[in-house]
């Protein structure tokens, strides 16, 4: 115990103070801030357990901006109708258009040139209607906070504020409850029987236990942190209250925002319909110049060889493919949205369509986050009746939180009567889980203990205290 203590002096005296920054991620900064007593944190937030006053959160807010993340901004219609024409192919056939008009052969280029506007028309129609749409369903959402706000000078806090979460900053002080979403990164202050669902963050549908205690062993990442809670993941059960460190942009959850709408990179559709567009290009460079020059040293008429030659480059480009294209996406969106999906890029169709091999996770994440008991083995892999029925007691008499695991187990409802639950077995106490152990324990009547926790625990306590 001293030795440990000894070395959280060690490194609470190497800390800085930790500087309010809200447009940059940094890991160290929610490290440092685990490491902290509570009221060292609130100082160096310049906060306090009653929250922050209203004129500093304003000033604060106008200085770092809103806590949100990044998103993709709102196009104009000129910019959406510019994205969705950008195409090679559509460059080489309006070009095709242009050099038909001036030559002449206005019915061509006209044809050309409407199948290019249909073509786009519709594809900006189409993902236009799902961009509108998907905004509509993100306005219909708004996501608030209790916060702590008091007035400059008074000696308490007033009444919790819900405010937008947009409207909080470092250093605010907030309230948690199970069914709430969390703001922000937070250093919780207090917590009772707090558990979080991170399978936003980090895949595992299986809840977190979070404590206010500070931490002194530094953690292989920031997000194993036990008295951080992450933005984007939710409160299953329990409360608490904790202090704002990063907030919007500087959040790992804005973080992971911000590299999903950077730039880009193009799909296979539209790979294949530049590797499509140059292919003609090169037999256009090839074939043109040499239909042009056959055709007026052998006929000698220099003009017609160059109509002739045009006729060429145009038969070459098939002006009804992007109108094609675009008519069949815009019916297999039409045709998911029939199911109730939104489609906001046409190109994501053909994507979709031409998968060979789809991989989802087991947590829950995408799948049904459900989990099915099919065996139950003792130690030496049988298959044993009195394990599930040891499983089920501990299941049935524990408090609090239930998580998957339990919930596969209840769900044999048929063990409630043969084991005679309301009559031969009474809860006498309970263990909670806790990191130390790794285990949890009830107690029942007629001095019967039954633990569930991390194998190697279970393992070590049947080694040490035997059957």
């Amino acid at each position: 115990m001293n030795s440990a203590a000894a070395l959280s002096r060690l490194w609470l005296r190497g800390l800085q103070r930790l500087p309010i920054t809200h447009h940059h991620r940094d890991p160290q900064r929610l490290i440092d801030a685990a490491a902290l007593e509570p009221e060292e944190l609130l100082k160096q937030l310049d906060t306090t357990s009653d929250g922050l006053t209203t004129e500093a959160a304003t000033q604060r807010l106008s200085s770092f901006g809103s806590n949100r993340v990044a998103h993709e901004r709102q196009q104009s219609l000129l910019e959406e109708l510019i994205v969705r024409a950008k195409n090679p192919l559509n460059f080489l056939l309006l070009f095709l258009a242009a050099l038909s008009y001036f030559l002449g052969d206005k019915r061509a280029a006209v044809v050309i040139a409407v199948m290019v506007l249909l073509s786009v028309s519709l594809a900006f129609f189409q993902e236009h209607c799902s961009d509108n749409a998907a905004a509509r369903l993100r306005a219909m959402v708004q996501t608030t906070a209790t916060v702590l706000r008091r007035r400059s000078g008074a000696p308490d806090g007033d009444e919790p504020l819900e405010i937008p979460i947009e409207e909080l900053v470092p250093g605010d002080v907030v309230r948690l409850s199970a069914g709430d979403m969390i703001p922000a990164d937070l250093r919780l202050l207090a917590a009772k029987d707090l558990f979080l669902n991170e399978a936003a963050l980090t895949g595992e549908a299986m809840p977190v236990e979070k404590s206010p205690a500070p931490v002194h062993v530094r953690p292989a990442a920031a997000t194993d942190l036990p008295n951080i809670c992450f933005m984007g993941s939710n409160v299953l059960s329990g409360a608490g209250t904790a202090v704002v460190v990063q907030a919007g942009g500087a959040t790992y959850f804005g973080e992971l925002a911000g590299m999903v709408i950077r730039q880009r990179a193009p799909t296979s559709f539209d790979r294949g319909v530049t590797r499509f567009t140059w292919l003609m290009i090169r037999f256009m460079v090839v074939m043109v110049p040499s239909v042009f020059v056959i055709n007026g040293m052998t006929k000698g008429d220099w003009l017609e060889a160059l109509m002739f030659a045009l006729a060429v480059a145009v038969g070459l480009t098939p002006e009804m493919l992007p109108m094609i294209v675009t008519v069949n996406l815009a019916k297999g969106a039409i045709a998911m949205s029939r199911k109730r999906v939104i489609v906001k890029r046409l190109n994501a169709i053909q994507n979709f369509g031409a998968m060979d091999v789809l991989c989802t996770d087991k947590t829950g994440t995408l799948t049904r986050d459900k989990i099915i008991l099919k065996h139950h083995f003792d130690l030496h892999g049988r298959e044993s009746a009195r394990v599930l029925e040891y499983a089920y007691l501990n299941s049935h008499f524990q408090s609090g939180l239930k998580n998957l695991l339990d919930v596969a187990v209840l769900e044999h409802v048929e063990l409630r009567e043969h084991l005679q639950l309301d009559h031969r077995f009474e809860k006498i106490d309970e263990l909670p889980f806790d990191f130390s152990r790794r285990r949890m324990s009830v107690v029942l009547a007629k001095h019967l203990l039954i633990c569930k926790g991390a194998v190697e625990e279970v393992f070590a306590a049947k080694l040490r205290y035997g059957r």
